[in-house]
């Protein structure tokens, strides 16, 4: 039998692709984020949206967000979202309580073959 750990290991170890590139991404948005690691964002509920923010790579962003983490990184280097945009969104979206925020400094490091 598994422990919690041992199974939450095991799933960040299978995401390494995603989480990698997240570790990697540092932000100069206004946005504070701890020191060594990136904010990673999970969707828990649909948001409210005005209807002006509400395009193709903000719900792009979103659908994948609700489906696995994404940090800011991933959404500015795979939308077409100016940065403010992306603060902005990200603002609203902790402010509605839409988002699980995981820091990202504290998952495990990928182990280095040799070290």
């Amino acid at each position: 039998m598994f422990s919690v750990y041992d199974t939450v290991f095991q799933w960040a170890r299978r995401q390494r692709t995603s989480f990698a590139e997240m570790r990697l991404a540092s932000s100069g948005s206004g946005i504070v984020e701890p020191e060594g690691g990136a904010l990673i964002y999970r969707l828990k509920h649909w948001p409210e949206l005005p209807s002006r923010i509400r395009t193709a790579d903000v719900l792009r962003a979103l659908s994948v967000m609700s489906s696995r983490p994404i940090n800011r990184h991933w959404i500015l280097a795979h939308s077409k979202l100016r940065a403010e945009d992306v603060d902005s969104l990200l603002a609203r979206l902790v402010a509605q309580d839409a988002v699980e925020v995981i820091d990202g400094s504290r998952l495990p490091a990928k182990r280095v073959a040799g070290r």
